[in-house]
C-alpha cells in the first residue's frame, strides 16, 4: 500500500541547507498500522506529509497504493489523495462556513460525487454526531469536530488513513474515544493507518512501531 525509498527532505534557509528528513525507507502492506514516534522536531509530519502526497520530497520518492507520486503535478497528486487518501489533522482543519455534514462531504463534492448525504449522515452518526450535522464548526466542542475530521476522513473510502498528532488536542477522555474510533473504523473497512503521535498508549495500538530522530529512522519495530 505505501513504498517509501530514501526519502529525504531538505529546505534552504538563511544559515544554510536544513535537512529535517533523510533517507528514510519502508514499506507498509495494505491493512497494516503503522505509529511514526520520535521528539518534536524529529521529522514526525514531515513525512507523513511526503507520504500523503502534500509535498514533494527533495530526494527518494514514495508509492502510494501502486501509484508513484514523484513526478506528478500538484493537481495530479489532489487527484490520487482525493481518491485513495483520508487524513486526519491535530488542528481539525474544519471549513468554519459549512456544517458539520457540509463538511464531511467536501471530499465527495471535489471527486464529483452528488447525492451522497446518506453517507454523510451514517458516517456522523457512526462518530456519535447524528444529531449534530447541521451545527458549524464553532458550535462544537473539540472533540466533537475531531469526530467530523475523522467522517470526512473516512467519507471517501480511503486505501490509507493519515493522522496528525489525532488525540494531540484533546483531554484524556476524549482523546481514548477518538482512539476507539480511529481503530473501529480502521478494523470495519480495512484502511491501511500510519499515524503520528506523542502517546506511547496509542503507538503501541499500532502493529508497527517507526522512531525517528535528527530527521532519520532510528528504531523499527519490524516489516509489514
Amino acid at each position: 500500500m505505501l513504498k517509501v525509498e530514501h526519502l529525504t527532505q531538505t529546505y534552504a534557509t538563511a544559515a544554510g541547507a536544513l535537512t529535517v528528513l533523510h533517507d528514510v525507507s519502508f514499506t507498509l502492506a495494505a491493512g497494516a498500522s503503522l505509529a511514526v514516534v520520535g521528539p518534536s522536531g524529529s521529522g514526525k509530519t514531515t513525512l507523513l506529509g511526503l507520504c500523503a502526497g502534500l509535498d514533494q520530497p527533495s530526494g527518494g520518492g514514495v508509492e502510494l497504493a501502486g501509484r508513484a507520486l514523484g513526478g506528478l503535478s500538484e493537481d495530479e497528486r489532489a487527484r490520487v489523495r482525493n481518491a485513495r487518501v483520508g487524513f486526519v489533522f491535530q488542528n481539525f482543519q474544519l471549513i468554519p462556513t459549512l456544517t458539520a455534514l457540509e463538511n464531511v462531504l467536501v471530499p465527495l463534492e471535489l471527486a464529483g460525487v452528488r447525492h451522497c448525504e446518506d453517507e454523510g449522515r451514517a458516517l456522523l452518526a457512526r462518530v456519535g454526531l447524528g444529531e449534530r450535522a447541521g451545527h458549524y464548526p464553532v458550535q462544537l466542542s473539540g472533540g466533537e469536530q475531531q469526530r467530523v475530521a475523522l467522517a470526512r476522513a473516512f467519507v471517501n473510502r480511503p486505501k490509507i488513513l493519515f493522522c496528525d498528532e489525532p488525540t494531540g488536542n484533546l483531554d484524556a477522555e476524549k482523546a481514548h474515544a477518538m482512539v476507539e474510533l480511529i481503530f473501529e473504523l480502521n478494523r470495519e473497512r480495512g484502511t491501511t493507518l500510519v499515524l503520528v503521535t506523542h502517546d506511547p498508549d496509542l503507538a503501541r495500538r499500532c502493529q508497527r512501531v517507526i522512531r525517528l530522530k535528527g530527521g532519520a529512522v532510528v528504531e523499527d519495530s519490524g516489516s509489514l
